[in-house]
């Protein structure tokens, strides 16, 4: 019987992205920022971001894209799947985070950054092109993410804070 080889573990900090082949998992925690998994089902290869903000505006002049912001993250990530020849068009989207992490403290009407990156990432995700095949998005408290790169897995697991009624969240999207 032969053994599956372990497949290298990446971890992902706020404004990271990483594209990788069915060789890898990447990880992440997310609390109000977003991470958008590509995924190619025919290549077994995929992307994964960490964006703490949707974008980073007209203000600020752009001289290199920076995975700190949804959008330019989204546009690394699918220039370097267009170098390995994968098309936008064939990639499969999900979407995780968008927590509010301080739920006592947003004031009425008002929209918190989580909500903004979520909705944001599904906004970019359609204008693309790219179907969403699932998403795990708001809510309260963080979320563990890990993308198996090599059959387009992710598990979310989402932690409640402390003082909170509901338990902890896990689901395999």
């Amino acid at each position: 019987m032969s053994r599956k080889k372990k497949p290298i573990d990446i971890f992902l900090q706020p404004g990271e992205y990483f594209v990788a082949d069915a060789g890898y998992q990447i990880r992440t925690m997310l609390g109000s920022c977003v991470s958008i998994t590509l995924w190619h089902p025919a290549t077994r290869q995929g992307a994964m971001s960490h964006f703490l903000l949707p974008t980073r505006g007209a203000s600020k002049p752009k001289q290199t894209l920076d995975a700190r912001y949804g959008d330019e993250a989204l546009n690394l990530m699918l220039i370097e799947l267009q170098r390995l020849g994968i098309p936008t068009a064939q990639c499969q989207g999900k979407i995780f985070g968008g927590g509010n992490m301080f739920p006592g403290n947003l004031r009425s009407g008002a929209l918190n950054v989580g909500q903004r990156n979520g909705e944001a990432a599904l906004t970019l995700l359609r204008e693309y092109g790219i179907p969403v095949m699932s998403e795990s998005l708001f809510g309260i408290g963080h979320r563990q993410i890990v993308f198996d790169v090599s059959n387009g897995d992710v598990w979310s697991h989402q932690v409640m804070p402390i003082g909170t009624d509901s338990g902890d969240k896990g689901d395999l999207l």
